[in-house]
């Protein structure tokens, strides 16, 4: 397979080009700074909100990955992070391609009915703008009919640690371990990533991963 990978060098980006470089596939990994973020992939610079460089630099490939992350403050960031991936869908469509995953946010998913985790005390104020911004574009998604796109939040707690290949997937629910605690490494969340690129199990789904 060969995809297109926008955000390519921050933590999530950076370990899928790995994962996929491992399984074979071609990547043209696609940041700011045009650094390749691991050995074997081809990288260039380029801006994310630039629909048709994005659109040119993916035309022939099978898919597009974003793991972009918001910037900015407040609503800003809301309404930056809604129009950047509304660009990264016109570059989808551009280049003639269907197939489209998206890295997402772990503050919409529900911890009961109704109740979304971004909502709840314990939720980190530092982090409410970004998740909120993952919360919109989400949203937005969901609007998108054209596009077999998938959203993959991640759980409550993500971070580098090693790779086990051990994962489940759930929906829009928060999934925990017998522990309580929703967390995967950012090793084994790329990996479920690929692999969710390689089946296609979810078109114009939202789906998790945790432990």
């Amino acid at each position: 397979m060969k995809f297109v990978l926008l955000g390519a060098t921050g933590m999530i980006g950076s370990r899928i080009a790995a994962e996929a470089v491992d399984r074979g596939h071609q990547v043209t990994c696609v940041s700011r700074s045009g650094r390749p973020p691991v050995p074997g992939v081809t990288a260039t610079a380029a801006d994310a909100a630039d629909s048709g460089r994005i659109a040119e630099l993916a035309a022939g490939h099978d898919a597009v990955v974003s793991a972009l992350a918001p910037s900015g403050d407040g609503g800003e960031q809301r309404e930056r992070f809604v129009a950047l991936n509304r660009a990264v869908v016109d570059a989808t469509r551009a280049a003639g391609i269907s197939r489209l995953l998206v890295v997402g946010g772990a503050g919409s998913l529900l911890v009961a009915p109704g109740e979304e985790l971004v909502v709840q005390p314990v939720f980190p104020a530092d982090l409410l703008g970004v998740a909120l911004a993952h919360r919109d574009a989400l949203a937005f998604y969901r609007t998108v009919e054209d596009l077999e796109w998938t959203n993959v939040s991640p759980p409550a707690e993500i971070a580098p640690g090693t790779r086990t290949g051990n994962s489940r997937v759930g929906g829009d629910e928060l999934l925990v371990d017998a522990e309580g605690r929703s967390r995967i490494s950012a090793e084994d969340y790329a990996a479920a990533c690929v692999e969710e690129l390689e089946s296609n199990a979810h078109p114009r789904s939202r789906i998790t991963f945790a432990y």
